[in-house]
């Protein structure tokens, strides 16, 4: 099949795990013989357009002219998204399906799909009322009304978690028969290679004698870092050879810097700001454990990065931390929102550093198994193919947007334009 796949970041912009997410996807689809497109932000120091080890990636402007506000600038960049496809159709590109990832591409995704009558296919990744434990302001409805948009206009909906199933059908009440559960995943050798210099590395975050527990990721309210920083006092108590390395950026930087240096921990606590992908290797191999301290996490493919990495982890039972950490197997979850119990946690990763190597161990497995992407994008085409079958047997594919059509068949009311073939329920089961 010949899919476009939009998508607001893509490397070498990262912002968060959508850019790791469909790239990775993309190539594992080219690689199962699907013919794929990229639809996404440019960069300064990105080519407009390029050929990515066989997927086509395609780079728009962010805006012209500078935007008001941010929503002013989704909707530019949505259009510039929209006048580029239009292009690449006139010079000979056709696609069967078009995958939209999150809410900053719905408008495009639905302007294409009605424009070209092809079906979409949406992944939310995450939802505005989960990342604020509700709606508390008019652009945060405003957001999450288009999340539900794009969730009525898509075919199919791809999750990542049973716990973002849940969160999705509550939300939007939508029904079973339109979500799908998809993992995330990793190509563990990504963050399995020892970087030159490795010892250099390290020793520019910790001393010699200091073990490295290791965040990386984002620095904002919902990773719960100031979680961390509280269970920090509890386990230099335990163990005063601990220092803290915390790389990311994000808006909730300065808050932390304040947070450590009022609980008297700033020393061990190391702000890396965002590092390279070798430096993040070099952390993962050189810490005695990796934490993520997560309020709301739908999936955390940051925790199956450290576990790829060979890092043991502490993860907060929440979202789809808890669906990818089992208890004592691969890993400890802590209570979500509870320093003293992430503290406990983390003391014991730190106390019984054999013990923490056979969890880190079946982390390992456990990615090459269950987290791999050859298996993750089979389960993707799947879905493709499923919409695609049904989408050749609906009207709605050579029926003009609000004309009449023979609806008998499927008991369709011809009066709706955005009517389309609903396929019986049944439940959506994970990979």
């Amino acid at each position: 099949m010949k899919i476009l796949m939009l998508s607001w970041e893509f490397p070498p912009k990262v912002v968060g795990g959508i850019a790791p997410h469909v790239h990775d996807l993309s190539l594992s689809l080219h690689e199962q013989g699907q013919e794929v497109s990229v639809l996404t932000i440019g960069t300064p120091e990105t080519a407009e357009e390029q050929n990515w080890k066989g997927v086509n990636v395609y780079r728009v402007k962010s805006s012209n002219p500078h935007p008001p506000d941010f929503i002013s600038w989704v909707l530019q960049f949505n259009l510039n998204l929209v006048e580029k496809a239009v292009r690449l159709l006139q010079e000979g590109a056709d696609f069967d399906l078009i995958h939209a990832h999150d809410w900053l591409v719905a408008y495009a995704g639905k302007m294409l799909k009605h424009a070209l009558r092809k079906p979409l296919v949406a992944t939310i990744h995450a939802t505005e009322w989960g990342r604020n434990n509700g709606l508390h302001n008019d652009l945060q409805r405003y957001i999450s009304d288009v999340e539900w948009w794009l969730a009525y206009e898509a075919w199919r909906i791809i999750c990542c978690s049973r716990y973002m199933f849940n969160e999705l059908q509550n939300i939007f009440q939508l029904p079973k028969d339109k979500l799908r559960i998809i993992p995330n995943g990793v190509y563990p050798e990504t963050f399995r290679s020892v970087p030159p210099g490795f010892a250099s590395i390290r020793d520019q975050y910790a001393a010699p004698d200091e073990k490295i527990i290791f965040y990386v990721g984002r620095l904002v309210i919902e990773k719960g870092l100031d979680q961390l920083l509280e269970a920090a006092p509890r386990i230099l108590a335990a163990d005063p050879q601990v220092k803290f390395v915390i790389a990311g950026k994000g808006p909730y930087a300065e808050d932390l810097h304040a947070k450590a240096k009022q609980l008297g921990i700033y020393e061990k606590c190391y702000f890396t700001g965002f590092i390279d992908d070798q430096t993040r290797n070099a952390l993962f191999r050189a810490a005695a454990v990796a934490v993520f301290p997560s309020l709301y996490e739908p999936f955390g493919i940051v925790a199956l990065e450290a576990m790829a990495a060979g890092t043991p982890v502490v993860v907060t039972d929440t979202g789809g931390l808890g669906e990818v950490v089992q208890h004592g197997k691969n890993g400890l979850k802590a209570m979500a929102g509870n320093p003293a119990s992430l503290a406990e946690n983390i003391i014991w990763m730190l106390s019984y550093p054999e013990q923490a190597r056979a969890l880190s161990a079946q982390a390992s497995r456990d990615v090459e198994t269950e987290y791999n992407w050859e298996k993750i994008a089979r389960a993707t085409i799947r879905v493709y193919q499923e919409v695609e079958e049904e989408y050749q047997r609906s009207p709605w594919r050579w029926t003009p947007a609000g004309h009449r059509a023979p609806f008998a068949q499927s008991g369709m009311d011809a009066t709706d334009p955005y009517d389309r073939y609903t396929p019986v329920a049944r439940e959506a089961t994970p990979v």
